[in-house]
């Protein structure tokens, strides 16, 4: 585990810069990262983040791109002395922010200070699961020959080390345990066991990263009752916190999947082998018989449906699954005693059972009932209404200073919205924007006369907009859809009127893995990409490769989807107008997301392009327009020549 930045006893310590001073003229960060220069937001950022940590207050703070808001998060919780746990949105963040800006500050404060990197369980590798691994499927066998060679390599066992095989490789869950098929303290290889490593060193550290997910299943923990795995600490702080809302209601739900329970089976059927009892094997068939049948009577149409609306076509099969798991569990419970992973498995077909029950009940707790279907799977789920309570319950405990960072949280400069779902009433929100000059390097384009959205021409209709404005850069352009269907949509019409792309490259999410069509979009300077979820955030192209972003609608979540369902269900009961209270802040902070892959830095430039023609006709469109300010808008396709031509000679200047 990679955990120590710098001895915790040295000999001698040079002066701890201020925060005026870390920022300032003479900020160490000039001689340590190129093109540094001192940003007034940053700054009051620190201050701000420095005095809710001493004061062990809340803190919500918006701060748009190029602020500098990880340095200025990270400044005053070095300073602070507090043990600090920092979460960010995603694993790759998470080691961006450990393995680059970690060092990098440490180096240039020059204070000692140990640091951990925390992850999920099963982002290790599991050492007595390897040994398990006999007879692997030969598709599975040159990434399972990598990961036993990498085992004696590796220190921290953590997966992300080994970048030869694929992050979705099936033998990834082979090697690798959950929370249910963990053995602990019991297992042979628990001196060894890259998990246990891994938290000791959490539990030692003065500052440890986790990610969401990991932050958000400790908490949950806690609201059962059981001891958390994190670290106790002073200051929390969340950067991407406006993912966690959403995140937060999926850990507090119930759920149940068709993956998970075939796993269940592979492992009673593997720990059961060697008994040889018929009626035991009988039962494991009959468990993978009952899961084959409720996939079969499951609803065709991939995506997310209300349970309800076919829980009498389900109740037989749901039943027969019921049946099915307890047979296996009262069977499993008489050898229970014959090894660890028998024990393992009765439990966990024990709460299965339990989570299997709560989903079937119709007079469940207050939540919506839903399921996911995908090609190869289903996954019941059972979705509370609201938790900004039990999160209010967690975040108010008097001890901890709680920080929440993003470039998008407030609609304006209301924070109201984000307030509410987190359980925040009352908290200080401060917003800072970016310091690049958006007023002269953007431009919000928004072409006349396209169709509604729901009319079945739109995405043609959007792309013979926006395509023709690629006469008029050298850079390349993103073009962002609110839904898969129109992203196939516009594949086709792409590769039909190919000569409308000026022989540009086309790249389109899916058909190749997202880091390498941004290497590639990088790499080629004019290329199109076309995407959707993944490329709304999360995304940085610097520099003039990608000077046009177009968005094909405003995004609004599908009422029909039933996490938002959940959630104006709720505001129903509380007698709140569901659509202007969540439908349209949500829409209009993941369209701030969107847009804000255009201007990256200092000298970047471009066009974001609209093509939704409610912006321009419903009253609520200048919502959306004052999420983009100060950059401005306009109507006029000449504008538009002008403003990429002006700028292109710039930079030829330049």
């Amino acid at each position: 585990m990679q955990y120590a930045m710098c001895p915790r006893n040295p000999v001698f310590l040079p002066p701890v810069p201020t925060l005026t001073d870390f920022f300032g003229d003479s900020s160490p960060l000039k001689d340590l990262l190129p093109g540094f220069t001192p940003r007034a937001g940053q700054g009051w950022m620190a201050e701000a983040v420095a005095e809710a940590i001493a004061n062990r207050d809340k803190l919500v703070v918006e701060a748009g791109t190029g602020t500098g808001k990880t340095f200025a998060y990270l400044v005053p919780a070095l300073m602070s002395g507090r043990k600090t746990i920092i979460s960010t949105g995603t694993k790759a963040l998470q080691d961006q922010l450990y393995h680059r800006d970690l060092p990098l500050v440490g180096k240039a404060m020059g204070r000692p200070v140990t640091t951990a990197l925390l992850k999920g369980r099963a982002n290790y590798l599991c050492l007595q699961r390897l040994e398990q691994v006999t007879e692997p499927a030969s598709a599975l066998q040159d990434d399972l020959n990598e990961v036993r060679a990498w085992r004696h390599r590796t220190q921290s066992g953590d997966r992300a080390e080994l970048i030869e095989v694929p992050e979705d490789s099936p033998v990834w869950p082979l090697v690798t345990s959950t929370a249910d098929n963990c053995l602990g303290q019991k297992c042979q290889e628990y001196a060894r066991c890259y998990v246990a490593k891994a938290r000791k060193a959490a539990q030692e550290a003065d500052l440890v990263v986790v990610n969401h997910h990991l932050l958000l299943a400790d908490l949950a923990m806690k609201e059962e009752g059981f001891v958390e795995f994190l670290p106790g600490a002073e200051a929390i702080i969340l950067d991407e916190a406006h993912q966690v809302p959403d995140l937060a209601v999926q850990f507090f739900g119930v759920t149940l999947g068709s993956r998970e329970l075939e796993r269940l089976v592979d492992d009673a059927r593997a720990a059961t082998l060697s008994f040889s009892q018929p009626e035991l094997n009988r039962r494991v068939d009959g468990l993978q018989t009952a899961i084959r049948n409720l996939r079969a009577e499951a609803p065709r149409n991939e995506g997310r449906h209300e349970l309800s609306d076919f829980m009498a076509e389900l109740r037989e099969p749901f039943d027969a699954l019921a049946h099915a798991i307890h047979d296996l569990a009262t069977a499993v419970s008489d050898l229970a005693d014959a090894s660890l992973e028998l024990e393992k498995i009765h439990d966990q077909l024990l709460g299965a059972a339990e989570r299997l029950a709560i989903l079937c009940n119709d007079d469940a707790w207050d939540g919506l009932r839903w399921i996911e279907i995908t090609p190869r799977s289903l996954r019941l789920n059972l979705t509370p209404l609201d938790v900004s309570e039990k999160l209010k319950g967690l975040i108010d405990n008097g001890f901890q200073s709680w920080i929440f960072t993003s470039a998008t949280l407030a609609v304006g400069e209301d924070f109201s919205h984000f307030g509410s779902r987190m359980g925040l009433q009352g908290v200080t929100g401060l917003s800072f924007p970016s310091p690049f000059a958006l007023e002269q390097n953007g431009l919000v384009y928004l072409p006349e006369g396209l169709p509604q959205p729901s009319d079945a021409r739109h995405t043609d209709a959007m792309l013979e907009a926006v395509t023709p404005l690629l006469d008029f850069t050298s850079g390349g352009m993103f073009c962002l859809f609110t839904s898969h269907r129109a992203l196939n949509n516009a594949k086709k019409w792409c590769k039909s009127h190919k000569s409308a792309l000026g022989g540009r490259t086309l790249l389109v999410q899916g058909d190749a893995p997202r880091d390498d069509l941004l290497r590639r979009f990088r790499h080629i300077g004019d290329a199109v990409l076309l995407g959707t979820g993944s490329f709304w955030e999360g995304v940085d192209v610097r520099g003039p490769a990608l000077s046009i972003v177009a968005i094909d609608k405003l995004p609004f979540a599908s009422p029909g989807d039933p996490l938002m369902m959940a959630r104006l269900e709720y505001l129903r009961r509380q007698g709140a107008n569901g659509f202007m209270e969540h439908q349209l802040p949500m829409a209009a902070l993941s369209l701030k997301q969107g847009a804000g892959r255009l201007l990256r830095d200092q000298t970047d430039f471009g066009v974001v392009v609209l093509c939704d023609p409610r912006i321009s006709e419903k009253s609520y469109g200048k919502i959306f327009l004052q999420c983009l300010a100060p950059m401005p808008a306009t109507s006029a396709l000449n504008e538009v020549s002008s403003f990429l031509a002006q700028h292109e000679r710039k930079g030829k200047v330049a």
